[in-house]
């Protein structure tokens, strides 16, 4: 799958889910190695592992996707956008997005003790 195809999906689950539209870049990052994706702040776009999609499968990619979505529209909308807030954790079971994302070929292991 391409960046392209990425942004497309994500744009029309965005609308399908929110009902707002994705304004921003979402692309796929392989160096994530311990998330399934991260929404920056700043610019406000997502980078996705793209292991999430290739380890697994397409309602896989979709969760974590709208995992990210809800960081994304909660914070544009000046709401609690964090894993901690009730607006979030509202918002992802509505949704149906994934609080975790699996872990992938390439998570760091806890080293044995």
């Amino acid at each position: 799958m391409t960046n392209e195809e990425l942004q497309h999906l994500a744009q029309q689950w965005s609308l399908a889910a929110f009902g707002k539209p994705l304004k921003h870049p979402i692309i796929f990052n392989r160096r994530l190695r311990t998330t399934g994706g991260r929404y920056h702040l700043q610019d406000h776009h997502i980078d996705i592992n793209p292991l999430m999609y290739e380890e697994f499968d397409m309602a896989n990619l979709k969760r974590v996707v709208l995992h990210e979505l809800c960081h994304y529209h909660l914070h544009l909308a000046r709401r609690g956008y964090r894993h901690c807030d009730a607006d979030f954790k509202r918002l992802l079971a509505a949704v149906g997005g994934s609080r975790y994302a699996p872990a992938t070929s390439r998570t760091r292991v806890a080293k044995p003790q």
